[in-house]
């Protein structure tokens, strides 16, 4: 039920594609607690300009059914950029990262919801 989306501008071929989407979702798991089971990460290619210039950028959205709290967050944020920076050269300071907690209700999966 953790969902990261990745929206960046800098291009990537489908292997490293995998290697960053698979790294991104056991630091999810692991940071928010959820099995991984449960995660899906995904990556979306963006037009980004941020600080009015161009150049390598990032979005994150990471949205759970609870597990996100104050530090989590930041631990993620932290985890995330150093992995963006390691793989993509994306810097940490052209990164935003939103942190949304969704009601079990409002989150639907194999033709259900979680709550």
């Amino acid at each position: 039920m953790p969902l990261l989306t990745l929206e960046t501008n800098v291009p990537i071929s489908p292997e490293k594609t995998s290697e960053l989407l698979a790294a991104l979702s056991a630091v999810t798991a692991k940071t928010i607690g959820k099995p991984e089971q449960y995660v899906m990460a995904t990556l979306r290619p963006a037009a980004i300009l941020m600080s009015g210039q161009p150049g390598n950028a990032a979005r994150v959205d990471v949205r759970s059914i609870g597990g996100l709290t104050g530090p989590v967050n930041a631990q993620l944020s932290a985890a995330i950029c150093r992995l963006l920076q390691a793989s993509l050269g994306v810097s940490p300071e052209r990164v935003y990262l939103n942190f949304s907690d969704v009601k079990a209700s409002h989150w639907g999966w194999n033709g259900e919801t979680f709550g």
